[in-house]
């Protein structure tokens, strides 16, 4: 009995069949949640390797746990400064970059 091959499917084609094509609002949306997502899962990771409690580390930024609990669960909602400042309260270096076309913008 002759084997069937299987098709395989990228994980590129996947989100462009289910979720949208590069440059839909849909994929947009989902790519920028995904990214808040890993940035808050950073958040998490760098306060547990510093043996700091979500209170503590909210102490140090000047936030109650629960905004540090929500940064970790997802940074949506966070705005840039209050990331930096638990990063920097981390004791952490966090890095942007900023791509104008082809070219990348050094911020100072």
């Amino acid at each position: 009995m002759a084997k069937k091959a299987m098709k395989t499917i990228t994980l590129v084609e996947m989100k462009d069949k289910y979720i949208g094509k590069v440059g839909t609002e849909e994929r947009d949306t989902y790519e920028y949640e995904l990214r808040m997502d890993i940035l808050g899962k950073m958040i998490k990771t760098a306060r547990k390797e510093r043996n700091l409690t979500q209170e503590q580390l909210g102490q140090l930024v000047g936030v109650q746990k629960s905004q540090i609990s929500k940064l970790e669960s997802s940074a949506n909602s966070a705005t840039i400064d209050t990331i930096l400042k638990v990063f920097k309260a981390l004791k952490a270096e966090i890095n942007f970059h900023v791509k104008l076309e082809d070219n990348f913008v050094k911020l100072a």
